[in-house]
Formats: structure tokens, C-alpha cells, sequence
């Protein structure tokens, strides 16, 4: 085989995949517009703390079993544009909290969630609770696919 033969070989190769392992990943598409206020506040944060608690049990599983400290440790920032991230260890587990930088003009200012995200996603077709605060209290709330 010639070089530029296999550049373009290997080049096809990577790009296949990427593809692939964007299409293994759940879909994570924006909530939709006709949602209430609230359940599209809590899409937008379930869908952060998933990957959190996703990256925060794969650090613990190749850490020994010991979780991480913060977010620092594991590389990833504790602030976004949009939200403010917590991460606590309750019983060596990791228990994560994402709450909306700015809150008065949202539904739902902050949800949590720990590795039973995961869990109950797997089981659920991508369903999972999470318990997040409104005005009105703190409350379970549903996110993910609803298909």
C-alpha cells in the first residue's frame, strides 16, 4: 500500500471512529420548548449531572476505589457559564450538585443526583430522579428520554 493510500486509510479509520462512539453515547438532545419551565430547568441539569456522576464513579473505579476530592482533581472546572458545580463524597460515594449560576429567572435553581443516576438510567431507557430545588421546595423530579 502506498503512503498517501494509508493516510487516507487511516484517516477514514479515526473518522469512523468518532462516529462510533458519538452514536453509543445516549442522546443529548436540548428539552424541548413545550416542556413546563421547571422539567426543562431540570433536563438541562440532569443531563450535566449524569456525566458528572459518570466521570466522577469512572475517576473512583481507576482511582483504587478512592473518589476524588473535587472536580479539580478529576480535571473539570466547578464553574460554567450557566451553572455552579458541587461535588461531596457521602459514604465514599460521589453526590453531585449543579445549580444555575443565575436563579431568579429559573424554575428550578439546583439538582442532585449520585452514581443511582446511572443505575436507574440503565434500567429506565435513559429515565432517572434526581432531587432538585424550586421555589417552592425541595421536590424528585423525572429527566431523560421520555421515548
Amino acid at each position: 500500500m502506498t503512503r498517501p493510500a494509508a493516510r487516507v486509510l487511516l484517516l477514514w479509520l479515526a473518522l469512523a471512529g468518532c462516529s462510533k462512539e458519538e452514536s453509543s453515547r445516549p442522546a443529548a438532545a436540548q428539552p424541548s420548548s413545550d416542556l413546563p419551565p421547571d422539567q426543562r430547568d431540570a433536563e438541562m441539569l440532569g443531563r450535566e449531572i449524569f456525566e458528572l456522576v459518570d466521570r466522577a464513579v469512572d475517576y473512583k473505579g481507576s482511582h483504587r476505589g478512592r473518589p476524588a476530592a473535587s472536580f479539580r482533581q478529576m480535571g473539570i472546572d466547578s464553574l460554567t457559564s450557566l451553572t455552579v458545580r458541587r461535588l461531596v463524597n457521602l459514604n465514599r460515594e460521589p453526590v453531585i450538585t449543579v445549580a444555575f449560576r443565575r436563579p431568579e429567572a429559573r424554575a428550578v435553581t439546583s439538582c442532585r443526583g449520585g452514581k443511582e443516576v446511572l443505575e436507574e438510567a440503565a434500567i429506565n431507557g435513559g429515565r432517572f430522579s434526581l432531587m432538585c430545588t424550586t421555589r417552592s421546595g425541595e421536590q424528585p423530579m423525572h429527566v431523560g428520554r421520555s421515548d
